[in-house]
């Protein structure tokens, strides 16, 4: 018992670990120095090693006493005689680690127990699409043409010329996986695999669908009628149903999913159905106020600009904004004002300009800048 290391010590875990830390910790190791999987030296020895630690130390009468008696403690116990004697529970668990080891097989579980010859449905695919801004504030129908497999209609997806042409096969009968067992020096391990003969179909096929060579499906290039709904966003996906990867043993196909991506306008902004927009105002009008035309996604729209308008103003056009793609009200345009300085004055311009300045300039007056400046006073 001298050169026995303390079963804490062999899993990495403290004496006052749980029972899921201490089986996570075994699960890992066991992994690690499984010699079918690590052929370095001693790897065999370690992985006695650590199913002697874990057999103690899940059994909660084992670990109480080998925690009150050390080694002594386990003289005379059942399980204690190295690799070959496991207790029901290190087996359980270790099945589990020869399943992901040799897809299955070792012991049972409802993945490996489960048929290999059942239906199953194709894997979904997805895709990208560029989407103009318009088109996605007033909605279209695109056509996209696709490559996709379609279960072959002459022999309904079989892949047999008739149906008097499909046997069970031999090899697997029926099951489309076979067991083989590979003998170590740990003893024999069972593992399942995907019968060579029928590949996984539990079918022999004596004379093959000539439509579909005996695929059971045929690639077709189709046309697919794309609706865009109105008030669409970026990021956003449209499903096409039965346009994805074919499904195995008579399944149905998986399901095509486009993800949008809504380019940008050169001028306009959107956020969710709201439409922004900056828009130029010289400094009259800004004073002054008066009436513009205003471009909208719905075409040109009066807009009055109130007298004294601020740069940085934001003014709201109802409705005017895109569609809700959930049916709610329709969003605004918010057009932000930005105050422009005419840099380009004529001789009469220039001659007014300067009689205004002399206006605000008076003694009486307090100007902009006298505003501004009292408050460093």
């Amino acid at each position: 018992m001298a050169d026995k290391r303390d079963y804490y010590e062999v899993l990495g875990v403290s004496k006052s670990a749980t029972e899921d830390d201490i089986k996570r910790a075994y699960r890992k190791l066991a992994k690690q120095y499984h010699p079918d999987i690590n052929k370095e030296p001693g790897a065999a020895d370690k992985f006695k090693e650590v199913n002697e630690a874990y057999e103690v130390l899940s059994d909660p009468q084992k670990r109480q006493n080998y925690d009150q008696f050390g080694f002594a403690g386990m003289d005379g116990m059942n399980g204690m005689g190295g690799f070959g004697n496991f207790s029901g529970a290190g087996f359980d668990d270790l099945g589990d680690i020869f399943s992901s080891f040799f897809g299955g097989g070792f012991g049972s579980s409802s993945r490996s127990s489960r048929s290999s010859t059942s239906p199953r449905r194709g894997e979904d695919k997805y895709m990208r699409m560029n989407v103009s801004f318009m088109d996605a504030c007033f909605g279209k129908t695109e056509t996209i043409n696709l490559t996709v497999d379609e279960t072959c209609d002459a022999c309904k997806g079989s892949g047999a010329a008739t149906p008097s042409d499909i046997s069970t096969c031999d090899t697997c009968h029926g099951s489309g996986r076979v067991l083989t067992q590979q003998r170590t020096a740990f003893g024999v391990f069972q593992s399942q695999s995907v019968c060579p003969d029928c590949r996984g179909t539990g079918k022999k096929i004596r004379k093959a669908c000539p439509n579909c060579s005996g695929n059971g499906y045929v690639r077709k290039r189709v046309s697919v009628d794309l609706k865009i709904p109105a008030g669409i966003n970026s990021g956003q996906q449209l499903r096409v149903s039965g346009k994805g990867e074919r499904g195995a043993n008579g399944g149905p196909n998986g399901d095509l999913y486009i993800e949008i991506n809504v380019l940008a306008h050169e001028k306009f902004e959107r956020d969710g159905k709201d439409i922004f927009l900056d828009i130029p105002v010289s400094t009259v009008d800004a004073t002054l106020g008066t009436t513009i035309d205003i471009p909208t996604i719905h075409g040109d729209v009066s807009m009055k600009i109130p007298a004294g308008t601020q740069d940085g103003a934001r003014l709201r056009l109802r409705g005017k904004g895109t569609a809700d793609v959930r049916g709610g009200r329709q969003g605004d345009q918010i057009c932000t004002v930005r105050i422009q300085v005419d840099t380009n004055l004529t001789a009469r311009e220039r001659e007014l300009y300067k009689e205004l300045q002399k206006l605000q300039n008076k003694p009486e007056k307090e100007s902009v800048w006298d505003k501004f400046k009292k408050q460093f006073s």
